[in-house]
């Protein structure tokens, strides 16, 4: 099973889970434990393979991994903790899985949060994903990181985000990290999919201002989904919660305080 850390709360019976994209682990949310566990009772996860979260015996012998599969490791640590529902709170390739975990199991999820979203790759990160197809057998893996942290965080603002992901995108193995890339060839197909269902559950975008590869289509998405809501953090890019804690913890906080089940 997935590592996990817990934070139960005295008496709220509301769950709020996080789930990290890839390459990171659960400590990117570290600005986000604090404030949270006022309120709620949290789950942070590991993803497989990341932080504490070691690939396991048939991990090692299966080259492919798959969102479903990745969903299900998540599930698997909601339905031991008998966690009846949560709200969802992701970041970046975190945000596709909570998506895909509300789509095979709607009861779990309360509420759905998604920072940095991504739903649609735009030409450039569609070139970024080819590029890296091509190179990622013969260049470092951590060369071919670094390159996309740039490119998706160009800012001087955004560095302490971009160290941050290098940093935990270190602890993973090369073999990990070419699993984790070559989902890539399925995401197209499912975020198509994503773009064409309103799934009904409650749904927080919240993007920074800069984050260029990926708002414009959460933009577009939000004024098609009517259980969406969009909130753009200024002088922000991708990775929300890091370079902007205290604003994404208050407007967060406060959605899921609002929602009534």
């Amino acid at each position: 099973m997935l590592n996990y850390y817990s934070y139960p709360h005295t008496t709220s019976r509301e769950w709020v889970t996080f789930v990290h994209g890839a390459g990171g682990s659960s400590s990117i949310w570290y600005k986000q434990v604090r404030d949270f566990k006022k309120y709620f009772n949290i789950l942070i996860l590991d993803l497989r393979g990341h932080g504490d979260s070691q690939p396991t015996l048939k991990d090692t012998f299966n080259s492919k991994y798959t969102f479903d599969s990745i969903t299900q490791d998540i599930v698997e640590v909601i339905d031991f903790l008998e966690i009846k529902k949560s709200h969802f709170i992701g970041i970046s390739l975190g945000t596709i899985l909570i998506r895909n975990l509300a789509e095979k199991r709607p009861e779990l999820v309360g509420s759905m949060i998604m920072g940095g979203a991504i739903i649609k790759m735009n030409f450039r990160s569609q070139v970024l994903m080819k590029v890296g197809n091509i190179f990622k057998s013969v260049v470092p893996y951590m060369l071919l990181y670094k390159l996309f942290a740039f490119i998706i965080m160009p800012k001087k603002n955004h560095k302490t985000s971009r160290s941050l992901f290098v940093q935990e995108a270190k602890k993973l193995y090369q073999k990990e990290f070419l699993r984790w890339f070559k989902l890539t060839s399925e995401i197209n197909p499912l975020l198509r999919f994503f773009r064409t269902k309103d799934i009904k559950i409650p749904t927080l975008y919240i993007m920074g201002a800069e984050d260029h590869l990926f708002l414009p289509s959460i933009k577009n998405i939000v004024s098609k989904h009517v259980t969406s809501s969009l909130l753009i953090i200024n002088n922000c890019g991708h990775v929300v919660n890091v370079e902007q804690p205290e604003t994404f913890n208050n407007e967060t906080i406060n959605f899921i305080t609002s929602l009534k089940y």
